[in-house]
């Protein structure tokens, strides 16, 4: 019988994403208390651009854009957000949304599996994503619950299931 398995990614859908900014966008655009702030969010390359003329202002703006990343199903783990920076007129946050596992945490991923997992259990890192091996389904099911459960710095997704 061949090994069961499944990949360990962290990804964010792009489009939930846009959708989500261009929520927060008309949200902030008709929201009394935003009137005469100067208040924005758009898109600046690959990172999100929030402007704003006091520090709160833009705060607020950056709690609307995570309400609605959670709305539509986007974990504020993948959100990595800077500190207020104070330009000439209006204060700016500049955030970006994190993909892909880097080195660091897949090591600690594996290590949570070898050590708390069943041990007929192998993992492997391939690129930004691991690769979880098994001869037991159950097993493989009871690595992605012990996952669910660490409290790890970043969103997983587990898909390939086979």
């Amino acid at each position: 019988m061949a090994d069961s398995s499944f990949d360990i990614v962290s990804k964010i859908d792009r489009q939930e994403a846009d959708n989500a900014l261009n929520q927060a966008r008309k949200e902030v655009e008709q929201r009394y208390d935003f009137k005469g702030t100067d208040a924005a969010i758009e898109w600046s390359g690959e990172a999100i651009l929030i402007k704003a003329n006091t520090e709160e202002r833009a705060k607020a703006v950056l709690d609307v854009f995570q309400s609605k990343l959670i709305k539509r199903g986007i974990s504020l783990k993948s959100l990595e957000t800077g500190d207020p920076v104070a330009g000439s007129k209006e204060y700016r946050i500049t955030s970006t949304l994190k993909e892909g596992i880097s080195q660091e945490n897949a090591k600690k991923i594996g290590k949570i599996i070898r050590d708390e997992g069943p041990k007929s259990v192998k993992s492997q890192i391939q690129g930004d994503e691991l690769r979880v091996q098994s001869k037991s389904r159950d097993d493989l099911q009871e690595v992605q619950r012990l996952l669910k459960a660490a409290d790890l710095d970043v969103d997983l997704q587990f898909i390939n299931y086979r």
